[in-house]
């Protein structure tokens, strides 16, 4: 069914909350993993329009993005890529989501409600209305 699940983490606890999900149904699935984290403070905005050195985020980022993967593949044995993407996160993750042939898309809710939505927008909402591909979304415990 999925052979290639693209899971969009965003560093903050709530990844804590998917990645769980998401290696038992990659295990169950014998799917591969890709996991993508989207650098969007100033530097990785402006990456190509000033030909800016990687920040201590986003190297933060990388080593996240690659602790995290070692440790899943070493509790799972799964295939597991890694991807750190730079701008708009709804944007590139859609963009990666194709270029990789991801056949679902895994990202972790963060239960904002209206004023948090307005305030911060909200990637999944972004997401869903361009997707191609079925998304999961995973909620924060309560």
């Amino acid at each position: 069914m999925y052979q290639k699940i693209l899971v969009a983490l965003d560093t903050t606890a709530s990844d804590q909350e998917l990645l769980p999900h998401i290696t038992r149904l990659a295990i169950v699935l014998r799917a591969e993993l890709l996991l993508l984290h989207v650098a969007d403070g100033w530097a990785a905005r402006n990456f190509n329009q000033l030909n800016l050195m990687c920040s201590e985020e986003m190297q933060q980022d990388w080593r996240y993005l690659e602790d995290t993967a070692t440790r899943l593949r070493a509790e799972t044995g799964l295939t597991i890529q890694t991807h750190l993407a730079l701008g708009h996160p709804p944007e590139q993750i859609l963009k990666v989501a194709d270029a990789e042939r991801c056949d679902l898309i895994a990202l972790a809710s963060h239960g904002h409600r209206l004023v948090g939505d307005i305030i911060h927008g909200s990637t999944i909402e972004a997401v869903r209305h361009k997707a191609r591909v079925p998304i999961l979304a995973i909620p924060p415990k309560k």
